[in-house]
């Protein structure tokens, strides 16, 4: 059974408990809120998420799919990495109005939860392994770092976790109202001109947090970041928490902190404490603020359960009074802001001198789709061309490490054979997709092929065109995609076409950014397209872009300024 929450909110220091009131409030339990406000509140405290692998494991995978206990299905097993994905042939139009057992199909979306993005070649050929063995050849790189399979089935997951924990990989709280994947800079302990090395954070927070169940009942999500990388390459504008490299006047290298990012519905930008800590102190920072959300944070309403909701209610001078007085118990130096970072892409794509004098070469798959076969064959071109070391980005990219300056070539003519490209057009390196309606039950529209003949469509039409250009689709209004923060996002939704049919189609938002002009996109009043006519609106707009645009000015900054004649 669950730990009682009033147990579990003694993991870090905390204020006297006050007297519950009769008002049931947001739930939070640091005023005395316990009771369940929700079905998702209800079953969290009848069982920790976290005990639902003993029932996959002995039961489930014994007894198959229709064994599963709903509560299981759609809500515990997320704690271990697992969504049931939408069933074939169900149009995006059903996607509001059918009952979730209705969408479900009798497979999994199974997430591997990959720490700052760090992989060895073992690693990333059993993940390919796997890929062949379990999932139809699927694997996708995702916005935090992460790979994505599709097509599980319950009967194999204990050999699934066997081969994944067998060289230190975990599907762990890649899911559900937990810690999820801690991202880092895929260049740490390496790139010449990097600030800091945030990975003995990230490791130290991975062993403190990650499965505990202190922290294992969250309201919801809990994103968070670490880099020490100049160009702010873990989208620190848009997770709970965030960790940025800086070097204070007096006290040396340590991390900016940030608190309440999150896009979805009701998208905010992170803000700033203005506080300054040392590499030891973030495990200790990081927990502080969990910890708050764990306990000051809004359970009555799913909606509100992010950590951005308190910190707008509360402010950032009341969250880093809270942070410091009632859990670290100590004050924090205050700090400068981040330096503005010297060039727009945060991909690390290309090749490029690591502090060693060696190299390491990022490369661009479409939109991060690769399987199984793939997978294997980059861990086979990396194990004879580097250390045995890759990473993940948060751009869904991928990097090898350590390659001496003799076998740069060779590794880049064999990731190129693959039709992973290391020196990518704009279109190829800047755009973006979420699941999509393949896969996805809250998706109403098709994205990942739509978003490969994007980018062949824009390269054949705009052959030219080398701006750093960020193009983002996703299939609903949840924003896994981001594209609120890109320079053309498109939401999917269902339009209608020239002659009055509902057919799938986007809103289009424009000029959105991350880095510290970060800032959301403009929507174009009425502004929206159908996937047919996709390629001609976006050359359409580039094209005019690049008419009107002032020297050296950004998509986002003419998107800002530009007619709405111009954007339609």
């Amino acid at each position: 059974m669950a730990a009682n929450p009033e147990d579990t909110a003694t993991a870090a220091p905390r204020a006297p408990r006050r007297k519950a009131s009769r008002h049931r409030g947001e739930g939070q339990w640091a005023v005395g809120h316990f009771t369940p406000l929700n079905g998702n509140e209800q079953f969290k405290k009848d069982d920790d998420g976290l005990n639902v692998r003993t029932r996959i494991e002995t039961i489930y995978s014994k007894r198959g799919f229709d064994s599963i206990d709903p509560n299981d299905l759609r809500g515990r097993m997320r704690w271990w990495g697992l969504y049931t994905q939408r069933k074939p042939g169900i149009d995006g139009g059903k996607t509001a109005i059918l009952e979730p057992e209705e969408l479900d199909d009798e497979y999994f979306m199974l997430r591997v939860r990959i720490d700052g993005g760090r992989l060895t070649t073992d690693q990333l050929r059993v993940i390919g392994e796997i890929s062949q063995e379990f999932a139809r050849g699927t694997a996708d790189i995702t916005d935090r770092q992460n790979i994505q399979y599709h097509w599980i089935r319950i009967e194999d997951m204990p050999e699934i976790w066997r081969r994944l924990e067998g060289v230190g990989l975990s599907t762990t709280e890649a899911c559900g109202d937990t810690p999820r994947v801690i991202l880092g800079s895929p260049v740490a302990g390496i790139a010449e001109d990097e600030i800091i090395d945030g990975t003995p954070a990230v490791d130290e927070i991975q062993r403190r947090i990650v499965g505990n169940p202190a922290f294992s009942n969250l309201p919801r999500k809990f994103k968070s970041a670490i880099s020490g990388s100049p160009l702010l390459d873990v989208a620190h504008e848009i997770n709970d928490i965030a960790f940025v490299g800086v070097v204070h006047p007096d006290l040396g290298p340590g991390f900016d902190l940030w608190v309440g990012g999150g896009l979805s519905t009701n998208p905010k930008i992170g803000q700033r404490l203005g506080a300054w800590v040392p590499l030891e102190d973030v495990a200790d920072v990081y927990e502080g603020v969990i910890s708050i959300f764990r306990d000051y944070g809004y359970r009555r309403l799913r909606t509100r359960a992010r950590l951005k909701f308190l910190l707008a209610d509360w402010g950032v001078a009341k969250f880093r009074q809270v942070l410091e007085d009632e859990y670290l118990l100590r004050k924090l130096a205050d700090g400068p802001a981040p330096a503005q970072p010297v060039q727009r892409w945060r991909d690390h794509v290309g090749v490029h001198r690591q502090q060693d004098g060696r190299f390491y070469v990022g490369f661009a798959p479409r939109v991060g789709r690769v399987d199984g076969t793939v997978l294997t064959k980059i861990a086979d071109l990396a194990a004879a061309h580097g250390s045995g070391r890759l990473r993940t980005t948060a751009e869904q990219k991928m990097i090898v490490l350590d390659v001496t300056e003799d076998q740069v070539e060779s590794l880049v003519e064999g990731l190129e054979s693959l039709d992973l490209k290391v020196r990518p057009s704009s279109f190829r390196r800047g755009t973006m997709a979420c699941t999509g309606i393949e896969f996805c039950k809250l998706a109403i529209v098709e994205t990942k092929a739509r978003g490969a003949s994007l980018i062949d469509e824009l390269e054949r039409r705009i052959p030219e065109f080398d701006e750093p250009i960020t193009i983002n689709i996703n299939g609903c209004p949840n924003a896994c995609a981001r594209i609120q923060v890109a320079d053309i996002g498109l939401k999917g939704q269902l339009v209608l076409d020239d002659d009055g049919n509902q057919v799938e189609g986007f809103q289009v938002h424009l000029g959105g950014a991350l880095g510290l002009e970060a800032g959301f996109g403009r929507k174009v009043r009425g502004l929206k397209v159908t996937s047919a006519e996709l390629p001609d609106y976006v050359e359409r707009v580039l094209k005019r872009f690049q008419a009107e645009r002032e020297d050296g000015e950004r998509f986002a900054t003419w998107a800002a300024r530009a007619s709405e004649e111009a954007l339609s």
